[in-house]
């Protein structure tokens, strides 16, 4: 029988502010690397493209650096390697000239295990982010986890699913969202005067029986911030909204049990 120390997850979320430069967004992740460490994290996320910040209009961020992105996620790696701390960083690629928003899984030792691009684009990216294919599952200090990325987590639920089908006790979900004017300024997490997509993250987790741990820039006014929600879709901690800083959340293993996600019958 495993303990409850046994069965523990420490897991960090970088609600981070947003960069002002793609080398100050990569200064900002080697130093939460850093703090995840200092904090005893297993592995430490990072919101939609961090490195080099996520395109939005007025952001000003310098067209796609393909030597800039691949010196970034050595340098990220290098950090990881260091301090023995996983880290899943939001960042872009490209595959062909196209630009593709991402996700690199760096595993305690400096190693990148792979790549989950984002496959489900939000129809306001078409012609900005190019769709990936594919899923995949990665194994971080002995636990296997899934990545879905802002649009495609909120919006379509099999993402999550196909990871904890495939043995994902977590699924990491990394965002940009911003506010908007005349927005919503929630307090709580998933207030019902809110939109639905904090609602869809306690979801993802009760309709798989998985912990899900979406990561979200910190910026003022934000309709929705960083969070752990349990296998049982409640909630287990959340960032305050504005607030950057690591979110560090322990997750107890043994609850997320999968079992919804394994009857689902298609």
């Amino acid at each position: 029988m495993h303990t409850d120390a046994e069965m523990a997850f420490r897991i960090a979320l970088a609600n981070l502010p947003f960069p002002a430069s793609p080398d100050d967004a990569v200064a900002r992740s080697l130093a939460a690397v850093h703090e995840a460490a200092a904090c005893g994290a297993a592995v430490v996320c990072f919101p939609e493209c961090y490195v080099p910040g996520y395109r939005a209009p007025g952001k000003g961020v310098p067209l796609p650096d393909a030597a800039f992105l691949e010196r970034a996620v050595h340098d990220v790696a290098a950090a990881a390697a260091a301090v023995g701390v996983a880290v899943v960083l939001g960042t872009e690629r490209l595959v062909d000239d196209a630009l593709r928003a991402c996700a690199v899984v760096i595993d305690g030792a400096g190693q990148v295990l792979g790549v989950q691009d984002k496959v489900q684009v939000d129809p306001s990216e078409d012609g900005l982010y190019a769709p990936g294919d594919g899923r995949a599952v990665f194994e971080v200090a002995g636990v296997t986890i899934g990545v879905t990325i802002c649009h495609e987590g909120w919006r379509y639920p099999e993402t999550v699913r196909w990871a904890v089908q495939r043995g994902a006790q977590v699924v990491f979900h990394q965002a940009f969202h911003e506010a908007e004017p005349g927005g919503f300024r929630p307090t709580m997490f998933a207030d019902p005067r809110n939109t639905f997509h904090e609602k869809a993250v306690l979801c993802r987790a009760a309709e798989n029986t998985c912990f899900v741990a979406t990561v979200n820039y910190a910026g003022d006014g934000s309709p929705t911030t960083s969070a752990v929600a349990r296998p049982d879709g409640t909630l287990q901690a959340w960032q305050p909204y504005g607030l950057a800083g690591l979110l560090v959340a322990d997750l107890d293993l043994s609850q997320a049990t999968r079992l919804l996600a394994m009857r689902c019958r298609s």
